[in-house]
């Protein structure tokens, strides 16, 4: 015998999946950005205008 669905429990399971998907993938993006941006202050110190003279 087949099962009585419940759409509206199948749709709440399917958008806190969803939900928890995202969240974790915005989680990677900030952690990738805040690794990658110390590299990039440090870079544009190194090419800063006053430290080098120019004659």
């Amino acid at each position: 015998m087949a099962r009585q669905p419940n759409f509206n429990f199948e749709r709440q399971e399917r958008d806190k999946a969803k939900a928890a998907k995202k969240a974790a993938k915005l989680d990677a993006k900030k952690a990738a950005k805040a690794s990658e941006q110390p590299e990039t202050d440090a870079g544009s110190e190194s090419t800063d205008a006053t430290d080098s003279p120019r004659d």
